[in-house]
């Protein structure tokens, strides 16, 4: 971060609306087309045009060679725009997401930017989940607790009141005996 002149830090300039590239906007608009039923209508119209004109071509290769290369080129294109697209939102998910986890006060940060991990890490991580799932069966519901350094904490104090118990029960006991 840069220091301020005062020397107090500021946070860095981040520009929330900029120039998108060509391909992104492209991309957007596309895939925001094509699944409109507009273009689900018009993909129907396609192939009934297609379909009523094979009498007229004798059903040869040539007609069927063109609804296969046209749906072929078409797939093949949007394959690319709509992957560029799913992307984007995805990231802009992960984002939310770790900013949610950054200002929640009982979220764990170990999971900001969990994306990055590999599939190894994620199925250690995934394991420590079951185990606090587990853990909140155990103890009455899945909203009994939040991280895994929350479950671990609660397991710990219980285990640690259940041995605190004895000990304060064994102390009365004694004292009992003795005529304290």
């Amino acid at each position: 971060m840069k220091e301020a002149p005062s020397g107090a830090r500021t946070r860095p300039r981040i520009r929330l609306r900029g120039r998108h590239s060509v391909f992104d906007r492209l991309s957007g608009r596309v895939t925001a087309w094509v699944g409109s039923p507009w273009a689900f209508l018009l993909a129907l119209l396609a192939v009934l045009v297609w379909a009523a004109t094979g009498p007229l071509y004798h059903f040869s290769e040539t007609w069927q060679i063109v609804i296969n290369t046209g749906t072929t080129i078409v797939t093949f294109l949007m394959v690319f725009l709509i992957q560029q697209s799913q992307n984007k939102d995805s990231l802009a998910i992960h984002i939310k997401l770790n900013e949610l986890l950054a200002a929640h006060e009982l979220a764990s940060n170990r999971v900001v930017a969990v994306e990055d991990l590999d599939e190894q890490e994620l199925q250690i991580l995934r394991a420590f989940y079951c185990e606090l799932a587990r853990r909140a069966a155990e103890g009455g519901g899945v909203k009994e607790s939040h991280s895994l350094d929350e479950a671990q904490e609660l397991a710990n104090r219980k285990h640690g009141l259940r041995h605190g118990e004895r000990a304060t029960k064994r102390a009365n006991r004694e004292a009992a005996v003795s005529g304290e």
